[in-house]
């Protein structure tokens, strides 16, 4: 098994309903964040790759484009603009354009903060007596 992982990153400027620190996450305020998209697999015996880099890289690119210098609160589905859902609609977008994911993490690495979404959890079928 091999890992391939290729990162971006983007900053975005948002608002956060919280109990702690609450009247300065409910103003604008902004952030630098890193994203780290990981595919995981065995090597095609012709390419010698995972995924193609490139086609990861492209993907990436147009995801980022959707969260650089962008009001999160604003975007579509995202949800409360958290780096949880961050990562959950980081993966969401690429899902069905990137086979193999195996994890999507975001960082604020000036928070020290980082969250890592290992995508939908599948519900085990139920055994019959």
């Amino acid at each position: 098994m091999w890992e391939l992982t290729k990162s971006f990153t983007f900053e975005a400027a948002h608002t956060l309903e919280r109990d702690i620190e609450r009247e300065g996450s409910k103003r604008i305020h902004g952030h630098s964040y890193k994203a780290e998209v990981t595919v995981a697999g065995a090597p095609d015996t012709r390419t010698g790759m995972i995924l193609d880099v490139g086609q990861l890289e492209h993907a990436l690119r147009a995801v980022g484009r959707q969260l650089d210098h962008h009001f999160l609160d604003d975007i579509t589905d995202l949800g409360p603009p958290t780096m949880e859902n961050i990562a959950r609609w980081i993966w969401d977008r690429l899902a069905g354009e990137i086979t193999g994911m195996a994890r999507v993490t975001v960082l604020r690495e000036s928070c020290g903060e980082r969250c890592t979404y290992f995508g939908p959890q599948k519900t085990p079928a139920l055994r019959q007596p």
